[in-house]
């Protein structure tokens, strides 16, 4: 691959700031609730699910684009868990991407798009094989 962008950020822990080398991120980071933390910052999940919706839905437009789809009104939801993985006592992580769609996307339609966008994504390209991700459309 030729780089064409490389986005830098340092972090200290669950426990700790995350911060861009361009200083648009810095944030203070913390273990959810749900992990034993108090939720006073954000986590990598959040930090995850943030980065692989934006990039699915731009991928989706570009998709849309050369489908000639209407995706205007269209919005991708990512959710990222953390759990037990099974295989070797430690984490790991699944996601369920939820596009909302108009009625024009809905079924069959909006399910083809999905697919598509999930084969052009790079996250996608990223995590395929490595975690489950299912695709809902709402």
């Amino acid at each position: 691959m030729d780089a064409i962008y490389t986005a830098v950020a340092t972090a200290n822990g669950r426990e700790g700031r995350a911060v861009s080398s361009d200083g648009h991120i810095d944030l203070p980071l913390a273990h959810p609730v749900a992990l034993g933390g108090n939720g006073q910052g954000t986590n990598p999940e959040q930090l995850f699910a943030a980065g692989y919706a934006a990039c699915f839905a731009s991928a989706m437009g570009v998709v849309a684009r050369q489908e000639k789809i209407d995706v205007s009104e269209a919005s991708v939801t990512a959710e990222v868990s953390i759990g037990k993985d099974a295989a070797d006592d430690g984490f790991g992580l699944a996601v369920v991407m939820r596009a909302e769609f108009p009625d024009h996307l809905q079924g069959e339609a909006g399910h083809a798009l999905l697919e598509k966008t999930h084969a052009f994504c790079p996250y996608s390209k990223a995590t395929r094989g490595n975690i489950r991700v299912e695709l809902v459309v709402e």
